[in-house]
């Protein structure tokens, strides 16, 4: 449990992190492009008191930490008003691909910073729940080298994730933006049941793990980007 707790610990805060920059990224990337929509509701802040959501911020992840499910969760979205970008086709493209965008830099200041700190002879080490930490030579727990590895897999996975083409996801915005004019409307049709097929893809997840839904689906694209990633850290470290 003092593990569990630990993990908790390190996972929320790299999360409210994680999310907050996603989030003021598509606020920046509209202002950019026109659109001063979240400027003029004081949400272009690093503050995460003006993004969290008490529910999808805090109470989940935790919860879903705590128990060992898988971790996620979402944040207040930052208002975009597509009418009022320069070139609202191709300028919500560009918004929604900051966030994202945002989270794979995050990534690569996550890997240098592990490279950095990681001792030689770290190595994973994998707890009851299946969350895992990061201990030294001499089997102690790492907090710091932890939190950076935790933060670098969250970015990578917050990245992915938003980039499935299901509505509202930063995905469904992109793939709108390239389709056909004349296939968009068809699209459109699919935005009422969006959150439903996420949330279907949640509870797919946690009551039939044996289903493998984010590993085969999500899974392999971020394992490769944790890969690279993490050779990065190596290429940093020297190792």
């Amino acid at each position: 449990m003092t593990d569990t707790i630990l993990i908790a610990a390190i996972l929320i805060p790299a999360l409210i992190i994680a999310i907050v920059f996603h989030e003021v990224a598509h606020g920046w990337a509209a202002l950019a492009l026109g659109d001063p929509t979240a400027q003029e509701r004081g949400r272009l802040t690093l503050n995460p008191l003006r993004h969290v959501d008490p529910v999808g911020t805090l109470l989940v992840p935790g919860f879903l930490a705590l128990v060992g499910g898988p971790i996620f969760g979402w944040a207040k979205p930052v208002p975009v008003m597509q009418r009022r970008l320069s070139n609202p086709r191709f300028g919500m493209m560009a918004v929604a691909a900051a966030g994202p965008g945002t989270n794979f830099v995050l990534a690569a200041v996550a890997a240098v910073a592990f490279g950095l700190a990681a001792p030689l002879g770290a190595q994973i080490s994998f707890g009851e729940t299946g969350m895992s930490t990061i201990v030294g030579p001499a089997g102690d727990v790492l907090p710091l080298v932890t939190g950076l590895f935790y933060f670098l897999l969250i970015n990578v996975f917050i990245g992915m994730f938003n980039l499935l083409p299901i509505p509202p996801f930063d995905g469904s915005h992109i793939v709108e933006g390239a389709m056909p004019r004349r296939w968009v409307h068809h699209y459109e049709k699919l935005r009422p049941f969006g959150m439903l097929l996420f949330f279907g893809l949640i509870a797919l997840t946690w009551f039939a793990p044996g289903l493998g839904v984010l590993e085969n689906t999500i899974g392999p694209p971020v394992n490769w980007m944790l890969g690279k990633y993490l050779g990065l850290a190596d290429t940093v470290s020297g190792a």
